[in-house]
């Protein structure tokens, strides 16, 4: 029996179509679920979790990356395996794991693939699939939130990524990285990835792998004007910017980054910290994929 949840207001109301579209195949195939639609940010944890408490073995995240991280966050210490249909702004996870973007062929992957451990990483408690993050991409989450009033889908992270070209200042972090300090100064951004992409298909971590045991970090020093990151732009988005010079790459187990008042990035959700401290853990969480 499945516990499907959907987050309505995803991808501009698309999550809210697709889960009718699927409650209708699951009826139509004589599948054996409930559906359950979030009301408030933060709903899928405490969905999650009621699935966990009543014995379900599998639940289905309808959304985007966001809404798989608050379900994941809800399955936490369970045995139960997530299944993700995509129907969100971003959904950058699901490349990383090959899952179909059409919601038929999605479904047949969470009803015909054998549950199985996926990488994921917990930062100050609380578990993440994707990638985490400050710097340029918070701008970047900004920009593309109010955009979502006027465009759809990946437009609305490269309408972000262009404005916040005009209107970032640096931040200063210090990065430590499986104990030992590696960067402390100025970043345009620093990620720490467990898949290659963020930001609606910026592959930031171009050799990351949620299978491989190791975060991928990606850390770039400021590039200097305006006019200047706009020539580096194609790069980034063409999964380049190993090769920028600004660039250093690392893989841990686990990284601490530290910055006053920092805004973080997980998977797209921001909170407001000090310090995150992130580890990498590969048996805490099977999915169909």
């Amino acid at each position: 029996m499945l516990y499907v949840i959907v987050n309505p207001t995803a991808g501009n109301g698309k999550a809210a179509k697709t889960g009718k579209k699927i409650e209708a195949e699951l009826i139509k195939r004589n599948i054996e679920h409930e559906i359950h639609y979030t009301e408030f940010k933060g709903n899928a944890t405490d969905l999650a979790r009621d699935a966990v408490k009543r014995g379900f073995k599998t639940v289905v995240s309808v959304g985007g990356d966001g809404t798989s991280y608050e379900t994941v966050c809800g399955l936490k210490d369970s045995d139960v395996a997530l299944a993700i249909i995509p129907a969100g702004t971003g959904n950058d996870f699901i490349r990383a794991l090959g899952i179909p973007k059409n919601y038929k062929k999605a479904l047949d992957v969470a009803l015909t693939k054998p549950a199985r451990s996926v990488d994921c990483g917990i930062v100050n408690g609380r578990m993440f699939l994707n990638a985490c993050g400050t710097g340029f991409d918070i701008t970047v989450l900004d920009y593309a939130q109010k955009a979502r009033k006027y465009v759809k889908g990946p437009l609305t992270y490269l309408y972000g990524v262009i404005k916040t070209v005009f209107n970032f200042s640096p931040t200063c972090v210090k990065v430590t990285v499986d104990g030992e300090t590696v960067f402390d100064g100025d970043i345009l951004v620093i990620a720490i990835s467990n898949g290659p992409y963020y930001g609606g298909g910026i592959k930031i971590a171009p050799n990351a792998a949620p299978d491989d045991g190791l975060f991928d970090i990606t850390i770039v020093r400021p590039i200097g004007s305006s006019a200047k990151m706009v020539t580096y732009l194609p790069g980034l988005v063409g999964g380049k910017v190993l090769t920028f010079k600004e660039t250093t790459a690392l893989k841990a187990k686990k990284v601490t980054v530290e910055s006053k008042g920092m805004r973080f990035n997980i998977d797209g959700e921001i909170i407001q910290t000090d310090v995150a401290e992130l580890e990498l853990v590969t048996d805490r969480l099977k999915m169909h994929y």
